[in-house]
């Protein structure tokens, strides 16, 4: 994949449910914290004195199921910008650690919507280009 941005997931066993599948719920978790990371990396935390960012909606698909002790990776990439919201897509896929193959196993598109005090409200300028991950 040539995206840019991109956050390593080891699975662990709390990670699992009793048959050492990842529960689904965790998926979005490691997406979650992809995003957070990719707040990180431009210098920023993902909420401000003043502003925050908060999930709208959440569309996921599930392809096939990650393992105890797979070895993933969380990619990011801004679809696009608007007034006062962005769309994000992120994959999560696994490296087979004797094929070397990589195989996707889940996809979501996110409308993350940028709020102050409670409210939507236009994100500054000055952060449009922070929010830009390809």
């Amino acid at each position: 994949m040539e995206q840019l941005n991109y956050y390593p997931v080891r699975v662990y066993y709390e990670d699992t449910d009793c048959g050492g599948i990842v529960y689904h719920a965790n998926y979005l978790k490691f997406c979650e914290r992809a995003r957070s990371e990719a707040f990180f990396q431009k210098g920023r935390l993902p909420e401000s004195d003043e502003y925050s960012f908060v999930v709208k909606k959440i569309e996921a698909e599930y392809f096939t199921p990650a393992k105890l002790g797979d070895s993933l990776q969380v990619f990011t990439q801004t679809l696009e910008v608007k007034g006062a919201s962005l769309s994000l897509k992120q994959e999560i896929w696994r490296q087979d650690t004797q094929s070397k193959k990589e195989e996707k196993i889940f996809t979501l598109t996110a409308l993350i919507v940028c709020i102050k005090n409670g409210h939507a409200v236009k994100i500054p300028t000055t952060m449009k280009s922070q929010l830009i991950w390809s």
